[in-house]
């Protein structure tokens, strides 16, 4: 929430060519209770006074000799840090309202200077300017938080994936497309991708050649592509020698932090016990 004391301690600067229009605009705003207003007759020095005290309000003069109100809102245009044009323009003339408004300006304050008019629009115009500020520190403050969690992420994720290679048999992961990115172990004959047996009936397979369960496989398979997550599939491998194998198989699909698909991945451990 913006309060009366952030209002009243707003920086603000008047800009006009005339000593009485800037003297009755300070006195209008001290009497109002604003504590850091500042003016210049010269407003050529706008732009530079801007970029050095980042003002949450200018009251611009559209008629000034040498440069114009016109000229100095294109100057401040050029403010890369922050191109938002905080300007109310003050003006005698109608016709230049639109125009004003179209250049940038936030709002008009006609002249001669009436009190309340004058007040009600400055008051208006910070705390907008100043709710604008903090939801940008804001938003700020928060992407900063995302960096932060997402690089501790990116380290808790490498730190697992070094952990599971250690504490298992094999370990894969793949991209969104499907494609192998990383393989350690069986998973590519696994997964059908090459050559290798496989055994529907339990039967023995021709001499001489590893054979994994159709079914089982297939179950993996149907897994992976529909994106579940599973734990400890049980998966059986006959080996050439005649001998048997029985692995746990689980896996999991991987999202960024815009929930967004990126691959899956999984583990396998051998279950030495089984004969």
């Amino acid at each position: 929430m913006i309060t009366a004391s952030d209002i009243l301690g707003a920086r603000v600067l008047i800009v006009d060519d005339e000593d009485t229009n800037v003297r009755m605009l300070r006195r209008l705003l001290s009497d109002a209770g604003y504590s850091q207003v500042t003016a210049t007759m010269q407003p050529a020095e706008v732009c530079a006074l801007h970029r050095q005290h980042d003002y949450d309000l200018i009251l611009l003069d559209l008629l000034m000799p040498g440069m114009d109100g016109f000229q100095v809102m294109e100057g401040l245009k050029t403010n890369k840090r922050d191109p938002y044009l905080p300007v109310i323009v003050l003006t005698a003339q109608p016709v230049h309202k639109l125009r004003a408004l179209q250049a940038g300006a936030r709002d008009f304050i006609n002249k001669p200077f009436e009190t309340v008019e004058v007040t009600v629009r400055i008051h208006h115009m910070l705390e907008v300017r100043l709710l604008q500020k903090k939801l940008e520190a804001h938003n700020r403050d928060l992407e900063r938080t995302v960096q932060e969690r997402t690089a501790e992420l990116l380290i808790s994720e490498a730190r697992y994936r070094s952990l599971t290679e250690l504490a298992v048999d094999w370990y894969w992961e793949q991209n969104d497309a499907g494609t192998f990115t990383k393989v350690s172990g069986p998973v590519l004959e696994l997964l059908g991708i090459e050559d290798v047996a496989v055994v529907a009936d339990g039967s023995d397979a021709q001499h001489g050649t590893d054979t994994w369960d159709a079914a089982e496989r297939q179950t993996l398979k149907d897994n992976i592509s529909a994106r579940r997550p599973f734990l400890d599939l049980v998966m059986h491998r006959r080996r050439a020698d005649g001998s048997q194998q029985q692995f746990r198989i689980s896996g999991e699909p991987m999202f960024d932090r815009h929930c967004r698909f990126i691959g899956y991945r999984g583990l396998g451990v051998e279950d030495r016990a089984y004969r």
